[in-house]
Parts: structure tokens; sequence; C-alpha cells
């Protein structure tokens, strides 16, 4: 868990710190590169340390598995999630911030963007990438939990506001392979706003 203040400005880095940075970013520049050229799995990590004019050592000192050559901004993602409960509008349910924050940030696309396109096209065509992001984002459990009990004034270990967070993190993998996405993700946050609800009435 980050516990930086996203509102507040960034302390300037230091030469070291400056160079890291950069190491990093060269790296999984070169990684994506690669990937988008010959894809996911044709490619070995050697290759993106080579192409990164590093050691494979340096690169696993930033990048501890291959997946996560491909992800970034661990901390950023958790800040907008906390915010969308946080922040949600006088009124509006938690459930329903959670479903606007997945539905605006899980399920984005690329909207024509060339930029983007490939990157999604090689997420969602790798099913290691698909499932590595979807841990990424269960390792948030604990954090979106704690502000749901904050939010409802109940205690921080709170069964339920552990499941209504972990259920909100695991709903948007419904969404796969189905025809409307959007809709799918929508009737999953649906249940955790209302509840089950046996439409066919009561077994006899």
């Amino acid at each position: 868990m980050n516990d930086t203040d996203p509102s507040l400005p960034s302390a300037p880095l230091g030469r070291r710190e400056r160079k890291k940075a950069a190491t990093r970013q060269a790296i999984a520049d070169a990684a994506l590169r690669l990937f988008l050229e010959r894809g996911y799995d044709a490619v070995g990590i050697r290759e993106i340390a080579d192409a990164a004019d590093v050691s494979t050592t340096t690169l696993f000192k930033h990048f501890p598995v291959k997946e996560a050559l491909v992800f970034d901004e661990d901390s950023e993602r958790e800040a907008r999630l906390l915010a969308a409960v946080r922040e949600r509008s006088p009124g509006r349910s938690i459930p329903s911030a959670l479903r606007e924050h997945a539905l605006s940030h899980r399920l984005a696309a690329a909207d024509g963007d060339a930029r983007f396109t490939g990157f999604f096209e090689l997420v969602n065509g790798t099913p290691a990438l698909l499932d590595y992001l979807q841990s990424m984002w269960l390792r948030h459990t604990s954090a979106l939990a704690q502000v749901i009990a904050e939010e409802s004034g109940l205690p921080a270990d709170d069964p339920g506001c552990v499941a209504l967070a972990h259920f909100a993190l695991e709903a948007p993998r419904v969404a796969r392979g189905q025809d409307d996405a959007r809709e799918a993700l929508t009737r999953a946050f649906d249940l955790l706003e209302y509840g089950w609800s046996d439409r066919s009435g009561p077994r006899r």
C-alpha cells in the first residue's frame, strides 16, 4: 500500500533516483516494443535486457517477473480506487461508486488512439497478462476494505467490508469473453448493490 498522499507534490528526485527511474523506463519501453512487435510469449528476458542495454540481473531488480514489464503505476492505481469511494458524490452508494470506477478504469477502450490500441490487444490476447493484471487489482483488497469500513462507520476488520472489497475487485473477471462486457460488469455490480433475488420463486 502506498502511504504517500497523491494530492501532494512529489519531492524532486536525486541524481541516483533519476538514474534508476530512467533505467526502469528504458527496460519497460524496450519490453513493450518487443512484445508489440512479436508477441508476449515470443520474447525472452535476455532479449529485453539486451535491447535496454542492461544485464538480466538489473532487469529483475526493477521487474521481478516478466508480466510486471507490461504494467506499472500500482500505487497510482490504488490511489484512484480509494478515491472513488472517498470522493463519491453525496447520496451515491459505495457499490455504485466502485462500479463506475470499474467501468472507467478496468474496461477502458482504446477509443481509436493508435498509441493504446496495440497495448490493449496485447493484454487482452495474452491470458498470462490478464491473470497478472487481475492479481494486481486483488492486492488492493485490504486497503479498499479499510476505506469502505471508514466510510460506513464499521470496524476495520468487518467481514462484510472485506467481502465487498474482494468481490468488487473480482467482478471485472466476469466480463471476459462476454459479447457486452459493460453489461456483464454492470449486472455483477447490481448483485453487490441489491443482493440476490431468486426470480424463479421458492423451491417446492
